[in-house]
């Protein structure tokens, strides 16, 4: 029997965590891709055979990369140099074109199996790449998230297999082509979060010979893998705190992981020292946009913070407010999503302000009725719904809505203090993104909101409408109040 040993380092929906941020009782650095790199170094000059790959979103989430859109990310993954690399859905933010000419500056293979050119059925990007390390040949390809389909929603010419049956379908065209004898590992680097991932492990066949499934999207940290058909699932959070490790051993005779060991290994300066020419590098394109960015544009009352997306916040609450106000809306769907840090305040400077609010989209408004109101929360408020892969709101002090996860149903809608019937008219407004895909997102198609009549284009930048806002109403404050209730 020959054996091998492989150590496969794997980071997600890194999202432009580029700085270390101190933390704990002595002031630790923790996190920041320095401190990633010192440590990646250091697994690779301790290891005989070392892999180093990333399951989407590198992009999108810090001031620096949007500044550059996408651009200095690009520059310092090429420094951390990665094996190979799938794609998320921010990938794809500053627009298919764009993410071309990324792909072109990337020093590093960039898989995927199920994002199509529709009318020439050709594959968009490369779907496999084999690495051939120690004598061993090991073939990865890629599966995305629907979202792409969502982002991508105005091109017509571009298209993706999205349900999970048919990314299974794809996964077997990659194996039963590319993968012969010689292939002795099969690793799947997916987009679709942990839960997706288990699913579609279970429609994997035996015979295509999947060994391993890593992934992100969903933030999902983990204690151990799972396991499921066979396949070994993981991802690692989100950010740059923190890495998996997998130490394996690959028997060559039977292509298959005959023994292994996961962590979830903590970055900090007590594991490894920083890179400093890293640092260095980070450290220009930091210092580029602090000048650029650092006017204090408000001054609120208290910290406002957002720690968690499927719950009501009071940085949420705020935001929700304000659009609210600004559309003249009975009702305002904010993304919780498109709200990008955790807190915000007292202080904010432009810089603060567009890591919070990174994404600039329209406000459409229209009328509806109660019953599209109900079927509406119903659909945003359920439990699936809220596992860190589904899309969830904030919403404006207006509204208050009560759901039973017991029950699975909404028991109450309130809309000004008033409980609503099927009959009454209200006015909705919500960013064009969700809009442009109610269908999945809201439980109501685009063109049954348009029906309602009344539609209207309220602005073409949220971002500036929050922006002047905050420059005008200085000591703002917000708090939870109840307006979204799960029971």
């Amino acid at each position: 029997m020959k054996t091998k040993k492989f150590t496969i380092l794997h980071s997600n929906d890194m999202h432009g965590d580029f700085l270390a941020e101190v933390g704990g009782a002595k002031g630790k650095l923790i996190g920041g891709l320095a401190l990633l790199s010192g440590y990646i170094n250091k697994v690779r000059s301790e290891e005989e055979n070392v892999l180093y790959v990333i399951s989407g979103d590198m992009v999108q989430g810090s001031l620096i990369d949007a500044e550059y859109k996408g651009i200095s990310t690009m520059e310092i993954m090429n420094y951390l140099s990665p094996d190979v690399v799938a794609l998320g859905n921010h990938e794809f933010d500053y627009g298919l074109p764009h993410l071309l000419f990324l792909e072109k500056m990337a020093n590093f293979p960039i898989v995927n199996a199920n994002l199509y050119i529709k009318k020439y059925n050709k594959r968009l990007m490369n779907p496999y790449y084999i690495i051939k390390k120690a004598g061993f040949d090991i073939l990865f390809t890629g599966i995305i998230t629907e979202k792409i389909m969502d982002a991508l929603k105005q091109d017509p010419l571009v298209g993706s297999f999205v349900s999970l049956e048919e990314a299974s379908r794809e996964v077997g065209k990659i194996c039963n082509a590319y993968k012969n004898d010689d292939i002795d590992l099969t690793i799947l680097l997916t987009h679709i979060g942990f839960e997706s991932d288990i699913a579609l492990a279970k429609l994997l066949k035996p015979e295509w010979g999947v060994d391993m499934i890593i992934g992100g999207h969903s933030h999902t940290v983990l204690e151990k893998p799972e396991k499921v058909n066979s396949i070994l699932i993981a991802q690692a959070g989100v950010g740059s705190d923190q890495i998996g490790r997998f130490d394996i051993t690959v028997d060559d005779d039977t292509n298959s992981i005959v023994d292994y060991t996961w962590r979830l290994v903590p970055i900090d300066n007590a594991i490894a020292a920083p890179d400093k020419e890293l640092a260095t590098y980070i450290e220009h394109f930091k210092q580029d946009v602090d000048r650029k960015y650092s006017v204090i544009i408000s001054k609120c009352a208290i910290k406002m913070t957002h720690p968690k997306r499927e719950v009501e916040t009071t940085l949420g609450n705020l935001i929700a407010d304000i659009f609210a106000k600004n559309s003249q809306s009975d009702i305002m769907l904010v993304g919780s999503g498109s709200i990008r840090v955790k807190e915000l305040g007292p202080a904010v400077t432009r810089k603060d302000f567009l890591a919070c609010f990174p994404y600039d989209d329209s406000l459409h408004r229209f009328d509806v009725s109660g019953a599209q109101l109900k079927k509406i929360f119903s659909h945003i408020m359920r439990v699936e719904n809220r596992t860190g892969e589904g899309e969830c709101y904030q919403v404006n002090a207006s509204v208050k809505a009560v759901y039973s996860d017991r029950k699975k149903t909404l028991t109450s809608l309130e809309i000004h203090k008033k409980k609503i019937s099927d009959d009454d008219i209200f006015s909705i407004c919500m960013q064009g993104f969700h809009f442009n895909n109610a269908a999945s997102y809201l439980g109501i198609t685009s063109e049954d909101l348009v029906a309602g009549g009344n539609h209207k284009v309220v602005t073409t930048s949220a971002r500036d409408v929050l922006e002047e806002y905050l420059k005008n109403n200085q000591n703002l404050t917000s708090q939870i109040e109840g307006r979204l209730i799960y029971t």
